[in-house]
């Protein structure tokens, strides 16, 4: 883990670094992505909704369009 999440962990104080890549607007989790995932495990697709401030269906759509550009990819992979 990150060191800036170790001391937020630590210091049980939310992220104020919004550049981060990691860092999202949801305070029961310090505002962090990986904080986040390290205590809640796998989440469902409202739950992240909720923490990414965006509608369940905007998640579902992302996770449609990443889906099929894997599945492409492992499609290309093949045929070499």
């Amino acid at each position: 883990m990150r060191e800036c999440c170790s001391t937020c962990i630590l210091n049980t104080k939310k992220c104020r670094d919004k550049e981060c890549k990691h860092w999202i607007d949801y305070k029961e989790d310090l505002n962090c992505t990986l904080i986040a995932i390290e205590k809640n495990g796998e989440m469902t697709l409202r739950e992240t909704a909720d923490r990414m401030g965006i509608s369940f269906v905007r998640v579902k759509q992302i996770q449609d369009k990443a889906i099929k550009k894997l599945q492409l990819q492992e499609i290309q992979i093949n045929d070499i």
